[in-house]
C-alpha cells in the first residue's frame, strides 16, 4: 500500500500496492485514494476468486489460548512477543515460493561476519550445500543414542570460571534499586560450551511453574519463582526447529537432527514433557526432493497436533503419542506452515507447471485430519510471508519490492487491508534472528486484538536517537487510528493485548532500565506497568534479539541466539526475570 496523501512512503518497511479486488470478490471497505509510491500502483495482492476451494465459513471463534496460566497472549498474538526494538526494518517475508531456504550453509562464513550479520538484521540465505534430504522410507542405518529417560538435576553451573555468579549479580543489582523500580528476580547463565559460531535459542515456553528453553543439544527447565534448575534433558542430537507454543498440558515437540554428524539433516522429532523434563516419543520423517530438502522448517502446535511445514508439504503428528495425523494432501496445493494456537490457520503454495510454488493460499485446516475448512486465494504476484495473527487472521504478504498486510474475517473472506500511519514499520521474525527454523507465527513488533492491530516503526530520526512509534489500525476498515511515541533512546515494541490495553516492551538504555508499558486500545498516554531497575540496564541491553514475555506480573528476557569465544558463552546470562 502506498501512503495516504500528504505523507511520504518510507524506502523500507512501508506497505506495498493497494488492494484491487477481481470481479466477484468480497467487497472491500471504502478507502481514500492512494498516491503512487516507490513501488508503483501495481495491482493489489488479494482476491477471493471463486474456485474449487470456496470461502465457506467454519466453526471459528475467539477461542482462548489453551491452558497457559502464565499470561500467554490470546491466539491473535501467538507470535513470540517482543524483543528490544529491531535495528533494521525488512519487508517481512521469506524467499519466493513458500517455505524458507536458509540453513547451516548460510552460517559457515566465519564467526565474526556471522555475528555481524545477525546483529544487523541480515537475512541468511543458503550459499552452498544444505542438509541432505533423508532417504525415502525414513529412518537411517545408524541409529543415534536415545534421549536420557529422565531429567538430571543440578545447580545450573557451567564449565567455566565465573567472576560473579548470577545470584551475586542479582543481589548487587537489587542493592542499588531505586523507589518505584521492580526487582531483578533472578538470572541464569547459558552454562553450555557451544560451537564456534554459536547456536540458536528456542523458547521460552511456560508450563505450570516452569519456564523452559532449548539450545544446542539441551532442553532446560527453571523455576519461574526463583530461577532454580528444575531439570535438564540432554537430547540425542542438536535442536534445529521448534513450535512457538506448547500444548495446553505442557507438551512440546522439537525438531532435532537425525544424528550428531556435522552434516545431519533436520528430519527427526522429539517430544518432551515440559513439566517433568522427561523425553517422550521420537520419530523420523521423510524429506524428499530439492524443494523439501532446502526448506527451513515451520513448526506449529494446534491442539494435540504438531505440524512440520516446508515448501512442498506439511506432515502432522499427534503430540501425545506421535501418530501420523496427515501428510501430503490431495491436489497440487500443499500447506507449508501453520500458526500455533487453537485455530489451524495455514499458508499453502501451489506447484505450477514451472515448478515454482509461487501461487499462494491462506487456509483454515483441521489439524487433526488435514481437512480444509476454507481457502482464500492470494492474487498472483503476491505470497504469504508471515501470519501475524491467526485469530483474527492478519497476514503479511510480499511481492517484488512490495509489502501489504491483509485482514480476513473468521470465515476466510476479505475484511480489510492496512493503510496509512507513520510508515517505516519494522516487524521482525525468526529469519532475522535465528540461523535455522522459520515459523510463520514468530514475528515480534506486532500484536492484534479483536478490532485493532498494532505495529512498531523503526527509529523516527536516527540522528537524534532511537525513539520510535507504535501505530494502531482499525481491523474492520484497515485505516490508521493513532500512534504513541517512545522516549528518545528507549523504543517501544508491542507484545500482546490484555483486555482493552496493549502491552509493550520499553527497551533499556544506558543507565536506564527497560520495562513493560501499556496503552488503552483507544490511544492516549502510555504508562509503565513494570519498571526494571536502572542498575540492571547493562544486563538487559546485553540480550541479543531478546524475546520478552510478561507473565503474571513478571517479565522474562531470553536470547534468540548465543555465541562467544574462549568459553565466554558459558557465563553469558541466558534468562533474566523481573518483578515485584
Amino acid at each position: 500500500m502506498s501512503q495516504p496523501p500528504g505523507q511520504q512512503p518510507p524506502p523500507q518497511g512501508g506497505f506495498g500496492a493497494p488492494y484491487d479486488p477481481p470481479p466477484g470478490s468480497y467487497p472491500p471497505p471504502a478507502a481514500p485514494p492512494q498516491p503512487a509510491g516507490p513501488y508503483g500502483q501495481q495491482p493489489g495482492p488479494y482476491g477471493n476468486q471463486p474456485g474449487p476451494y470456496g470461502n465457506q465459513p467454519g466453526p471459528y471463534g475467539n477461542q482462548p489460548t489453551p491452558g497457559f496460566g502464565y499470561g500467554y497472549p490470546p491466539q491473535q498474538q501467538q507470535q513470540q512477543p517482543g524483543y528490544g526494538y529491531p535495528s533494521q526494518p525488512p519487508p517481512p517475508g521469506g524467499p519466493s515460493g513458500g517455505g524458507r531456504f536458509r540453513g547451516r550453509a548460510g552460517i559457515l562464513i566465519g564467526g565474526l561476519l556471522a555475528v555481524a550479520l545477525l546483529a544487523g538484521g541480515g537475512i541468511w540465505l543458503a550459499t552452498g550445500d544444505e542438509d541432505e534430504p533423508a532417504a525415502k522410507g525414513g529412518g537411517h542405518s545408524s541409529a543415534p543414542p536415545a534421549p536420557s529417560p529422565s531429567p538430571t538435576g543440578g545447580n545450573g553451573n557451567g564449565k567455566g570460571e565465573e567472576t560473579i555468579s548470577p545470584a551475586a549479580e542479582t543481589a548487587a543489582v537489587n542493592a542499588q534499586r531505586k523507589p518505584g523500580e521492580s526487582k531483578l528476580l533472578w538470572l541464569q547463565k547459558a552454562g553450555v560450551d557451544l560451537p564456534e559460531l554459536g547456536e540458536d535459542v528456542y523458547g521460552p515456553w511456560f508450563a505450570g511453574d516452569t519456564v523452559v528453553t532449548a539450545m544446542y543439544h539441551t532442553v532446560t527447565g527453571y523455576s519461574i519463582a526463583d530461577g532454580s534448575l528444575k531439570w535438564s534433558l540432554r537430547l540425542p542430537a542438536n535442536a534445529c526447529a521448534a513450535p512457538t507454543l506448547p500444548t495446553a498440558d505442557g507438551k512440546l515437540v522439537l525438531g532435532i537432527e537425525h544424528s550428531t554428524a556435522t552434516d545431519a539433516a533436520c528430519d527427526n522429532l522429539q517430544m518432551v514433557d515440559l513439566t517433568t523434563g522427561r523425553a517422550g516419543w521420537r520419530k523420523a520423517y521423510v524429506r524428499d526432493g530439492a524443494w523439501d530438502g532446502l526448506s527451513d522448517l515451520a513448526m506449529a502446535i494446534n491442539g494435540d497436533t504438531v505440524t512440520v511445514g516446508r515448501t512442498s508439504r506439511t506432515d502432522a503428528f499427534r503430540v501425545s503419542d506421535g501418530k501420523v495425523q496427515f501428510g501430503k494432501l490431495p491436489g497440487n496445493c500443499q500447506p507449508f506452515g501453520f500458526a500455533s494456537g487453537p485455530v489451524g490457520i495455514a499458508a499453502a503454495s501451489c506447484q505450477t507447471a514451472a515448478d515454482d510454488h509461487k501461487e499462494h493460499l491462506v487456509q483454515r485446516i483441521d489439524p487433526a485430519t488435514g481437512k480444509v475448512r476454507w481457502t482464500y486465494k492470494v492474487k498472483k504476484g503476491w505470497q504469504v510471508a508471515q501470519i501475524y495473527s491467526a485469530d483474527p487472521p492478519v497476514i503479511s504478504l510480499k511481492g517484488e519490492k512490495k509489502w501489504a498486510i491483509l485482514v480476513l474475517n473468521a470465515n476466510g473472506t476479505y475484511r480489510s487491508q492496512l493503510s496509512g500511519g507513520p510508515g517505516n514499520y519494522a516487524p521482525k521474525c525468526d529469519k532475522d534472528q535465528r540461523s535455522r527454523g522459520s515459523n510463520l507465527d514468530s514475528c515480534v513488533g506486532v500484536a492484534a486484538g479483536a478490532n485493532t492491530f498494532y505495529m512498531a516503526t523503526d527509529a523516527v530520526d536516527i540522528k537524534v536517537g532511537t525513539a520510535n512509534k507504535v501505530a494502531a489500525f482499525d481491523l474492520s476498515t484497515g485505516k490508521y487510528k493513532w500512534s504513541v511515541t517512545s522516549p528518545a533512546d528507549q523504543p517501544l515494541t508491542p507484545l500482546r493485548t490484555e483486555g482493552d490495553k496493549l502491552l509493550m516492551y520499553l527497551a533499556a538504555a544506558k543507565n536506564k532500565g527497560g520495562g513493560i508499558a501499556s496503552v488503552p486500545s483507544t490511544g492516549g498516554d502510555w504508562d509503565v506497568v513494570l519498571q526494571h531497575p536502572a542498575a540492571a540496564s547493562s544486563i538487559e541491553r546485553a540480550f541479543f534479539g531478546p524475546h520478552i514475555f510478561y507473565v503474571n506480573g513478571r517479565s522474562f528476557l531470553t536470547h534468540s541466539r548465543i555465541s562467544g569465544t574462549d568459553d565466554d558463552e558459558i557465563e553469558q546470562r541466558s534468562i533474566a526475570a523481573f518483578g515485584n
